[in-house]
């Protein structure tokens, strides 16, 4: 029988960790956990197991994507408002700097390295609005109209934008664009809510379901082109507390949320229409989730009851690694 060095011409390569971005065949041992390893491709979409948080939390935000992503902010499991930031590089979180002000229900945008923390609970925070460079948050400038359980979407630090959510009294539909260093108020969604999702750029987004007080959970969603909001198509499954991630307001994927009861539904959509993908491992609600396609995105916290776990989304034909039983 041919062996390994033989067939490919060297040995099996020794890492201390698992390669950022294996190549579907590529093998190797990771000597940190004893493991020998190897890349295949999937057959269909699925979502597959990732690396904790180092904090359990629900009611958090993200921003960034599957293999360079962030976690920010949140209720722990006991509760209490938290500033803990995470970054992700694909396998593990890692602790980073806290934000300015802890605090829960809020919206995220951008990247792991220039991201917009804004709004949130509790309400003496509803404004508020922290910019990430990529070692350290900074307090910059109110939103026009606070809020809590808001939906945010955009590209950076400097590009962002603002959906919707609540104020002590109501739902609210304004939406407001960020280029840095203030918001500006544009046109305001056709339906007002809260609890919904976002998802794209602060000129091609999504406002994704969500919850009409006094009419309920709805399925409706709206597309943005950077003057407008647009009513398109709803989603299969009306849900709220759900996350999202998508490219801009023609490529987007939609998971979790409560219905209710709690759901793993995951749906994809492709400019015109949702269509039902795998869903999530562990149903759950209040979760966050980044990713810039339909096809590679990630869901991590969430609740019940409040988690720490993670997992990334893999479209057909994407390649994952995967751990070979020796014995």
């Amino acid at each position: 029988m041919a062996t390994y060095k033989e067939i490919i011409g060297t040995n099996v390569e020794s890492r201390s960790s698992d390669p950022s971005n294996p190549v579907e065949g590529q093998v190797w041992y990771n000597s940190t956990t004893g493991a020998l390893k190897g890349a295949s491709a999937t057959t269909s979409e699925s979502w597959i197991t990732g690396g904790n948080l180092n904090t359990a939390r629900n009611n958090l935000a993200g921003s960034g994507n599957q293999t360079n992503g962030l976690a920010f902010a949140g209720n722990n499991s006991g509760g209490s408002e938290v500033g803990n930031t995470e970054s992700y590089d694909g396998s593990t979180w890692t602790e980073v700097s806290d934000m300015t002000t802890g605090r829960a229900l809020l919206a995220g945008a951008g990247t792991a390295t220039s991201a917009l923390a804004f709004g949130g609970n509790p309400f003496p925070n509803a404004g508020k609005t922290e910019s990430w460079n990529g070692s350290a948050w900074t307090e910059t400038t109110d939103l026009n109209t606070v809020r809590f359980q808001l939906a945010g979407a955009g590209a950076s630090n400097t590009s962002a934008l603002a959906l919707g959510g609540a104020n002590l009294t109501t739902s609210l539909g304004n939406a407001e664009t960020w280029n840095g260093s203030s918001w500006t108020e544009v046109a305001d969604f056709n339906t007002a809510r809260q609890q919904m999702a976002g998802a794209g750029t602060q000129t091609s987004a999504l406002a994704i379901a969500g919850n009409k007080p006094g009419t309920g959970i709805t399925p409706e969603v709206e597309s943005w082109n950077g003057s407008s909001w647009t009513e398109v198509g709803d989603v299969n499954t009306q849900r709220y507390i759900l996350s999202a991630s998508g490219t801009d307001n023609t490529v987007a994927l939609a998971f979790g949320g409560d219905t209710p009861p709690v759901t793993g539904a995951t749906e994809s959509w492709n400019g015109s229409s949702w269509t039902e993908v795998s869903d999530l491992n562990t149903a759950r609600k209040q979760l966050a989730g980044n990713g810039t396609t339909n096809t590679t995105a990630i869901a991590f916290g969430g609740a019940p009851p409040v988690t720490a776990s993670t997992e990334e989304f893999k479209g057909a034909g994407a390649v994952i690694t995967r751990t070979f039983t020796t014995s």
